[in-house]
This record gives structure tokens, C-alpha cells and sequence, in this order.
């Protein structure tokens, strides 16, 4: 009554096999998916494309940004995830992390616009901000710290439009 058939140790092994070849596939892939560059592009598009002054922040789970006119990149030690933005260009403003070193070609000015201030407070006047947004969108993109939430506002100065993130 409990004697072993032939046919069934092949069936074991077999199961054996499969079963650990499901497990390593399994633990070939990553813990988590590569960062949500599409989300924040989406909260970005959002803003910049509004006809209104508008402020929106989004959540950032990511080591490292990269912010340009046409695109956001995030990168963390599972991939990194490129979007491109639908929106009119933006203005990126790079903020330094604290012990970090600072980029001086971002007018301190932008950073304070982006956290609240009204542009006709930090600027003299609209051609004034209209020329440091310009320069801002001229930087070199490069790989920066990711933040934990990136901050979008759109901000209207006289006839000047600008979207800044950051």
C-alpha cells in the first residue's frame, strides 16, 4: 500500500525543479517598480497648461531628479524613469539640498517665487523675472538629489507666464 512508484519520484523531481526555478526568476525581480516620473509629469502638465496662477505639489519617491524644459527623470537603485511634459516649457529651479553644494546659476529669487512669494515682491519688474526664468531654463540639466515633494506654480508677472518647478 505505500510503495513508491517509479513515476512519481520523476514527478517530484520535477516539481522540485520548477519550483525552484520559479522561485530565482521571482527573486530576480526588483522589490519595488522604477520611480513615477509619468505622476509628476501629469501634476506638472496640470499647471503649466492652466491659463490661471496655480500651485500643485506632488510626491517624489526617488534617490535623484532631472528636471528640463521638455521632460522630468527620476532615478533611484531600481531604474530610472524619464516623462516627457506636454506643457509649454517650464522653468526649473534647482534647490540645493542642505550640506549640499549650492548652483549659483539659479536666481534666489525663483526659489522664492516658487515658495509663495508673489514675483511683483522679489522682482522689479516683469522683464526682471522674465530674464532670470530664461536663464534658469538656459542651465545644463543635471542629476540632483530628489526632494521628498516637488512644488509646480505657475505665476503671472504683467504679460510674463512662467511655470516654475521644483
Amino acid at each position: 500500500m505505500f510503495e513508491t512508484h517509479f513515476d512519481a519520484t520523476y514527478a517530484w523531481l520535477g516539481l522540485a525543479v520548477v519550483s525552484v526555478a520559479t522561485a530565482g526568476v521571482a527573486a530576480a525581480f526588483p522589490a519595488s517598480p522604477p520611480p513615477d516620473a509619468d505622476g509628476v509629469a501629469r501634476t506638472v502638465d496640470s499647471v503649466a497648461d492652466g491659463e490661471y496662477p496655480a500651485t500643485a505639489e506632488h510626491g517624489v519617491a526617488a534617490d535623484r531628479i532631472r528636471l528640463t524644459d521638455e521632460s522630468v527623470s527620476l532615478g533611484d537603485e531600481q531604474g530610472t524613469a524619464r516623462a516627457a511634459l506636454d506643457a509649454p516649457r517650464i522653468t526649473p529651479v534647482i534647490r540645493p539640498r542642505a550640506g549640499t553644494e549650492s548652483n549659483a546659476t539659479t536666481d534666489p529669487r525663483l526659489r522664492r517665487v516658487l515658495d509663495g512669494v508673489p514675483p511683483q515682491v522679489a522682482f522689479d519688474d516683469p522683464a526682471s523675472f522674465a530674464a532670470a526664468a530664461e536663464r534658469a531654463r538656459a542651465v545644463e540639466s543635471r542629476w540632483t538629489p530628489a526632494p521628498d515633494r516637488i512644488t509646480v506654480r505657475r505665476v503671472h508677472y504683467g504679460e510674463v507666464r512662467v511655470t516654475l518647478v521644483g
